[in-house]
């Protein structure tokens, strides 16, 4: 004969609880495999984002100030005709004619001068320096040769004359110098072999 309560008990338990599946079940290795490699990928993914935004930024940032500071390298480069201008017309006065001239020739050549100078200080201001190269050696980068000339009191190779100044705005040549290069002085004759006056070679 059947006990009441275990019958009770076995139709009150729930529907499929005899076969739950096991709580500890494994994953499948290949799931972690394809899980790991997944996620190394997207960590490669992440670093080269990061490295790209980096390089990104750098690079803007030396755009921007090589822009901050060769911006200007066309209009400097056109005022540095404007300087030459006024050099030229200072050296057409001449030294003899401002200084024995009248109160309005000397009122002239000091206004050029004055503003040649005022000029030189804004293109300074702005990254652009002067320089002159007299008894360097000569370096194809910053200078253009004009012409060579024998120089004695120069070693050859270096600038024995500077026809006209270079320009630099910041690391760059804005215009080059234009100078004559010394060159080696032509030697002496030597004394010839075959000058045997006073010398009887006759045997």
């Amino acid at each position: 004969m059947s006990d009441p309560r275990r019958e009770h008990d076995e139709s009150s338990a729930p529907e499929g609880a005899g076969s739950a599946a096991p709580s500890g079940e494994m994953v499948p290795a290949e799931q972690v495999k394809a899980a790991l490699e997944a996620a190394a990928d997207f960590k490669d993914k992440l670093l080269r984002a990061l490295a790209d935004m980096e390089n990104l930024r750098k690079r803007t940032e030396r755009e921007v100030a090589d822009a901050r500071q060769y911006g200007v390298t066309s209009f400097a480069r056109d005022v540095l005709q404007v300087s030459d201008n006024m050099h030229r017309a200072l050296d057409s006065l001449g030294e003899e004619m401002a200084e024995s001239g009248d109160a309005n020739v000397r009122s002239l050549v000091e206004g050029i001068e004055l503003t040649e100078r005022e000029l030189a200080k804004v293109l300074e201001k702005h990254g652009v320096k002067k320089f002159s190269p007299q008894g360097e050696r000569f370096d194809p980068n910053f200078h253009q040769a004009m012409y060579e000339i024998a120089d004695g009191s120069a070693a050859p190779g270096t600038v024995a004359q500077v026809i006209q100044a270079g320009f630099m705005i910041g690391e760059r040549v804005l215009r080059p110098a234009l100078v004559a290069v010394a060159k080696a002085s032509p030697k002496g004759p030597s004394p010839s072999a075959n000058d045997n006056s006073g010398t009887d070679t006759t045997v």
